[in-house]
């Protein structure tokens, strides 16, 4: 209810926008510190782009930032750590990280590197010109990836 100037309140006025931030803001911030989400989200910035590559913040918890690194990164950044912890408080502007905990994992929002596949090997020749006598269409492509996958493991078991 909005109020005039001496006080009274109109029912249906408009409310303050300010009075609505915190009832919408309280249920996040209960899961996310506002330092933690600025944080998440700025992390390129903070960090640059060569560690955001491989690092991700995943919470900010009672001065303990924890990490997700790819692969062997955990080793090198314990040694940037006081660097790191100085150059993400620049950025927060006080003081919210002590402690970095590191946590090797694949990082959230980014996909898996996927192995190549093996290179296809040539099919035996009698049946490569057994296939070259069938008509071009979606048989003779069916039966050829047929034969490859025959063939292909056959050869991981011998």
């Amino acid at each position: 209810m909005a109020k005039d100037g001496d006080g009274r309140r109109f029912p249906g006025a408009p409310l303050p926008v300010g009075q609505l931030i915190p009832a919408l803001t309280r249920p996040a911030f209960r899961r996310r510190s506002p330092a933690g989400a600025q944080l998440m989200a700025d992390w390129p910035q903070v960090v640059g782009p060569a560690l955001a590559a491989v690092t991700a913040p995943l919470r900010l918890s009672a001065g303990t930032l924890t990490l997700a690194c790819a692969g062997p990164v955990a080793m090198e950044l314990q040694h940037l750590a006081p660097e790191l912890v100085a150059r993400i408080n620049g950025h927060l502007g006080r003081v919210v990280v002590e402690r970095l905990r590191f946590v090797q994992q694949a990082l959230p929002g980014r996909p898996r590197a996927t192995p190549a596949p093996p290179p296809a090997r040539p099919l035996p020749a009698p049946l490569q010109d057994r296939l070259a006598a069938l008509p071009e269409g979606e048989l003779r492509e069916a039966l050829e990836k047929l034969a490859r996958g025959v063939y292909r493991n056959r050869e991981g078991r011998g």
